[in-house]
C-alpha cells in the first residue's frame, strides 16, 4: 500500500513541484495539497494521511501551531519545510523538539530547482517518517528509582569527574530536552553528538539554555567537560575528547565522514573509551542508521557502562538496535530511567 503524503505550503510552485517529483516514486501517493493549515485539516478529516510535509510560514495560521495540533490530537509524522534563515531556525528547533520529524532546508531563491534536485532524498525522508513511531511523550519524571537499574560506581580520586556521552540522530531532539528538563545542576559532564542540520546546532543549544538548570553549549576545542554543563558536537565537525589527567577537554576537528556522519557518534564514543575507560557512561538514543554502535562497544570493553534506550520509546529505533547487535549495550533502559543514569542516582 502506497504511503499518503499531504502537502502544506502557501506556495503553488512549492507545491506542484513537491506532488510532481514524490508521484514519481510509485510507493508514493501525494493525496492532497492545501494552501494553509486551515484547508489541510479539512482534507485530513476526509482521509488521514500517513506523512505530513508543512510549511512553516503560511497565512491564517502558522507551521508551529498547525503541528502542535497535530501533535497533541492524532501524532503523525510530519516533515517541515524552512528557509533556515535565524528566524526559520529558531522555527525548526521549535519544531523538532514539538516531535516534528525532520526539517528540510527550503531556500528563498531558486525554489523549484532546488526542489526538483531534493525530491529523490525526499522520498526517502518520507519512507523513514512512514515507518517512524510518532507518539505522545509522557514528561520524564525522576520521582522513584527504577528498581531493576544496574551500572558500575563512578570512579573517585583526583583525577576527572565521570563524563557521560550521548549519541542520537532522528527525534534526539525532543528526549534530549526531556531528559536534561530532569537532571539537576550537579549532573555529571555530558557530551552530545545529536545528528541534525549543521545550521541549527547553535540554536538548538540556545534554546536548551533557556529551560534548563543545566548549562548548555557548542563545543569549541578547549572546553573543559565539568559538572552541569552539556557540550553538543558542532554542525560539520566531529567531536572527541582528551584526557590531560586533571581534566576532560573537548577537541573539534573538521573531518571526512564516519559512519556516514560528520560529527560522528563513533568518533566521540571511541574517545571516550580511550580516556576515560571505565570513568564513563555511553548512551544510544532514538535515530537512524548505525552511527554509534561500534563505538560503544569500544566504551563497553574500556570498562564503560552502556546503555541504549528502548525501542517502544524511540522514534526510529535503528542505532540502538545496531548498538545492541554489535555488543556494545550493556543495558536496555527506559526513557524514564535515563535520568537516573545521567544524575549519578545509580552511579555515584
Amino acid at each position: 500500500m502506497a504511503i499518503k503524503v499531504l502537502i502544506v505550503d502557501d506556495s503553488f510552485v512549492v507545491r506542484r513541484v513537491l506532488e510532481e517529483g514524490l508521484q514519481r516514486h510509485p510507493d508514493i501517493e501525494v493525496v492532497a495539497t492545501a494552501q494553509d493549515p486551515i484547508f489541510a485539516m479539512e482534507k485530513m478529516e476526509q482521509d488521514w494521511p500517513d506523512v505530513v510535509i508543512l510549511d512553516i510560514e503560511m497565512p491564517r495560521m502558522a507551521g508551529i501551531s498547525f503541528l502542535k495540533q497535530i501533535m497533541s490530537t492524532r501524532p503523525t509524522p510530519v516533515i517541515m519545510c524552512s528557509s533556515l534563515v535565524q528566524s526559520g531556525a529558531e522555527a525548526s528547533v521549535q519544531a523538532l523538539q514539538m516531535g516534528a520529524f525532520a526539517i528540510i532546508p527550503k531556500p528563498k531563491a531558486a525554489v523549484r530547482d532546488f526542489l526538483e534536485s531534493a525530491t529523490d532524498d525526499l522520498a526517502g525522508i518520507v519512507r523513514a517518517a512512514a515507518s517512524s513511531r510518532i507518539q505522545k511523550l509522557v514528561p520524564v519524571s525522576n520521582a522513584a528509582v527504577p528498581a531493576n537499574l544496574k551500572s558500575r560506581p563512578v570512579q573517585v580520586g583526583a583525577g576527572p569527574d565521570h563524563i557521560v556521552a550521548i549519541g542520537s540522530s532522528t527525534g534526539g531532539t525532543q528526549v534530549l530536552e526531556m531528559i536534561f528538563q530532569a537532571l539537576p545542576s550537579t549532573a555529571p559532564g555530558m557530551v552530545v553528538v545529536q545528528q541534525m542540520h549543521p545550521e541549527l546546532v547553535n540554536t538548538f543549544a540556545e534554546s536548551l539554555n533557556r529551560s534548563l538548570s543545566l548549562k548548555v553549549k557548542v563545543a569549541e576545542t578547549g572546553d573543559v567537560v565539568r559538572r552541569g554543563w552539556v557540550h553538543l558536537a558542532p554542525g560539520g565537525r566531529h567531536l572527541s575528547i582528551e584526557n590531560d589527567g586533571r581534566c576532560y577537554r573537548c577537541i573539534v576537528k573538521e573531518g571526512p565522514l564516519v559512519s556516514r556522519n560528520c560529527p560522528s557518534v563513533d568518533v566521540l564514543f571511541r574517545s571516550v573509551a580511550k580516556e576515560a575507560g571505565s570513568n564513563a557512561t555511553g548512551i544510544v538514543l532514538t535515530g537512524m542508521g548505525e552511527d554509534g554502535a561500534r563505538g560503544l562497544k569500544e566504551m563497553l570493553d574500556a570498562g564503560a557502562s552502556t546503555y541504549a534506550q528502548d525501542e517502544e520509546s524511540c522514534v526510529v529505533p535503528s542505532m540502538p538496535r545496531e548498538a545492541v547487535k554489535h555488543g556494545g549495550v550493556g543495558q536496555v533502559v527506559t526513557l524514564g530511567e535515563i535520568p537516573w543514569i545521567l544524575a549519578g542516582s545509580r552511579i555515584g
